[in-house]
């Protein structure tokens, strides 16, 4: 296949408007946090990007009191349509700084621009405009009579999409009417302290939001909080069964949202091209940092070659480098850390017999970059088709029937999203009814709406975010 050639195209970095030195948010005011700063570092480069300071456990009780006087004096009397303004104020706000906060993102997270740009600041907007809309209308949500905010929520959210993570979660919160303490990603907290600024714009009555930087530490301060009523986690099934010993027994509400091993399922009847294009952006969008990735690719035996073959060639042509680079498909993998895990499964695949194919593009000696890679010849006891890589890595099976795609596809810990290529309108909703996937994708793959729930089943977690149903988890409602 042919590959345009694109000069380089890269975005300012000054229009992020980066400053040496950031802080916790608490009680509508930044604050010097009493935890040991850390330097957060863009992962492209891996130059120090800014000092962050930290919350320690103090400062996390100080801000769960701002938000639960905020919560009694304030929010939580607030009338619908009042909290629905400042909602829909955030909305506006993150329109009008998305330049800014696009550049941000991909310097402190390694994603390339135009993914920043096109998916997460405008989504993360979505998410507030959709939900300013709700504030008013609870009553009216079929969620049973007078229902009611539950109080303070407790939120802690990954590295893969710091600010969308952040608005899938502050969102719903702040339109039910409950206050927020959130603990951003340890290597990505550039955005949510720009978000506190936001709200200070917003004039949001102080300690509705607080945001609380810290290591894992301080994200169990914040889950484990006596007066937090509710806690929000996306993250890793490890993590998130820990949170779930420590909350059990408590009164506190709980949802997780953890990890996923998606099977992306291709028929013989399927318009191969069109699956081409849905299994690369499944699996190497964002580097394949993503929850919900295609990262198992079940192909019908009599289409494996063809597949694969298109397969490999488009893969060629995507671009890894620098993610400031308005052409980058592949960015830069978030941390060193997450470098060595994706390299470790990789291995373990060789090892295991299966056929590494990687894209010949070009990788940066600075920075943490991983090139696209395919595995054919891959058996379901193999550890890259039973574990999370949270990379740009593909692991190909084959099946005959669809029988076999859905026992295949089913024979994971995981249950978070599956993806189904066929013309058989059919077909598509019997492999629905069958697959254990809290989302399932026909002919496309990674498409999000604000009104759409979205969560998993097993060991993926459980509670959805998002849509009329993602609401009822920051309510108390009669049953």
């Amino acid at each position: 296949m042919s590959q345009w050639e694109y000069a380089p195209a890269p975005e300012s970095r000054e229009i992020a408007n980066l400053k040496p030195k950031y802080r916790p948010f608490i009680g509508g005011e930044f604050v010097d946090g009493s935890g040991e700063p850390l330097k957060t570092v863009n992962p492209a480069t891996e130059e120090v990007l800014a000092e962050v300071g930290t919350a320690s456990t103090s400062d996390v009780d100080t801000a769960v009191k701002a938000a639960r006087k905020a919560y009694d004096r304030v929010w939580g009397p607030m009338p619908g349509t009042e909290r629905a303004k400042y909602v829909f104020r955030i909305a506006r706000l993150l329109q009008e700084r998305a330049r800014e906060l696009a550049v941000l993102e991909t310097l402190d997270n390694g994603k390339p621009i135009k993914e920043s740009r096109d998916t997460d600041i405008p989504t993360a907007a979505a998410h507030f405009f959709y939900h300013a809309g709700w504030a008013d209308k609870l009553d009216h949500a079929g969620l049973g009579p007078d229902p009611r905010p539950l109080g303070v929520a407790g939120q802690v959210i990954p590295w893969n999409f710091p600010l969308l993570m952040l608005a899938w979660k502050v969102a719903p919160a702040l339109a039910t009417g409950n206050t927020v303490v959130l603990k951003p990603a340890e290597t990505t907290p550039l955005t949510a302290l720009v978000f506190a600024e936001i709200c200070q714009q917003a004039d949001l009555p102080p300690g509705v939001v607080n945001i609380v930087p810290g290591a894992g530490d301080i994200g169990a301060a914040v889950v484990e909080h006596p007066d937090v009523d509710k806690v929000a986690f996306t993250g890793s099934t490890e993590v998130g069964k820990q949170i779930q010993r420590t909350l059990a027994g408590t009164r506190k509400r709980l949802t997780l949202e953890l990890g996923g091993k998606a099977a992306n399922i291709v028929f013989d009847d399927a318009p191969l091209d069109q699956a081409v294009e849905g299994i690369v952006n499944g699996i190497f969008f964002n580097q394949g940092h993503v929850c919900c990735a295609g990262s198992r690719l079940l192909v019908q035996e009599s289409v494996a070659d063809e597949l694969l073959d298109k397969l490999r060639a488009r893969v060629s042509t995507l671009r890894l480098g620098d993610p400031l680079d308005k052409n980058t498909d592949v960015g830069a993998i978030n941390s060193p850390e997450q470098l060595a895990k994706i390299k470790e499964l990789v291995a373990s695949g060789e090892r295991d017999g299966a056929q590494r194919w990687s894209s010949p593009c070009p990788v940066p000696e600075k920075g943490f970059f991983f090139a696209p890679t395919v595995f054919s010849g891959v058996e379901q006891s193999m550890r890259i088709a039973r574990e999370e890589i949270f990379g740009p890595v593909l692991s190909v099976l084959t099946f005959r029937t669809p029988d076999e795609a859905v026992a295949k596809a089913n024979n994971t810990p995981y249950g978070l999203s599956a993806g189904v290529w066929t013309e058989k309108g059919s077909r598509i909703l019997w492999m629905a009814d069958r697959l254990r996937a809290g989302v399932v994708w026909a002919n496309t793959f990674n498409r999000f709406d604000p009104a759409a729930p979205f969560g998993g089943y097993k060991e993926s977690g459980f509670g959805r975010e998002g849509g009329r149903t993602g609401l009822e988890a920051y309510l108390h409602v009669q049953g």
